[in-house]
């Protein structure tokens, strides 16, 4: 299914890393009616025949970004503050089995690639969805246990993101080369740096907010990482 592979990677980058917070506050506000929605369905549609590489998908291209702006509206003219959360997990998982169905469709019509292309193809997914994507998912589960009271300290900004990405990609890297034991390393180092400034803040709560996005962290990564490798025909 590499061309599923592939129309995953062009909804990640379309959906997640080609769009600011200033166009979604802006769809949310004008919803239909604002240049950046139809622009994202756009960027859906290019994206997505360019990645598959094929005249004939075309139409299913322009079927596929079609469908996928029309969720994009429900979800839009639905959803409150309340249920963000809600609505994004419906959105993107009807957008998942719509590419799904493209993908399964289009398969008949579609040419044999060579096996170095298409690894390269679910590496390639596996590494932008371990970046951003995976970043918002994570917000968005625990985003109902955020601690009320902070600590003051200042940090660098942006600072725990891309920790959490460069944490994701390690381990990427770590089960792809065979080299299970250093993610226990990893986990370990992580823990000792965090044990001082927990252990100052005393709030139970911080700890374990900190300790459920760590493990949701460490534990996509790992599912990510194994899928890749079963995929690519690694034996353990």
């Amino acid at each position: 299914m590499i061309v599923f592979v592939k129309l995953i990677l062009a909804h990640l980058i379309t959906d997640f890393l080609l769009q600011p917070n200033s166009w979604i506050k802006v769809k949310e506000h004008k919803k239909h009616k604002s240049l950046y929605f139809y622009l994202d369905i756009a960027l859906h549609f290019i994206l997505s025949w360019i990645f598959v590489g094929e005249l004939s998908f075309g139409w299913f291209a322009l079927i596929l970004a079609i469908i996928h702006g029309f969720v994009a509206i429900i979800k839009l003219q639905y959803q409150t503050s309340k249920t963000k959360r809600n609505w994004f997990t419906v959105e993107q998982s009807l957008n998942t089995i719509l590419i799904l169905v493209i993908a399964f469709s289009y398969t008949k019509t579609s040419v044999n690639f060579a096996a170095l292309g298409n690894q390269f193809w679910i590496v390639i997914t596996a590494v932008f969805f371990l970046t951003k994507p995976t970043s918002i998912i994570i917000k968005n589960i625990i985003s109902i246990w955020t601690p009320e009271n902070k600590s003051k300290d200042k940090s660098l900004q942006n600072a725990g993101n891309y920790i959490g990405v460069l944490e994701r990609l390690f381990i990427l890297i770590f089960i792809l080369t065979g080299h299970f034991e250093a993610i226990g390393f990893l986990l370990a180092a992580k823990s000792i740096f965090r044990f001082g400034d927990l252990k100052e803040a005393k709030d139970r709560k911080l700890t374990e907010y900190v300790l459920i996005g760590t493990l949701l962290s460490f534990g996509i990564a790992l599912l990510i990482g194994i899928l890749v490798q079963l995929s690519l025909g690694f034996s353990f």
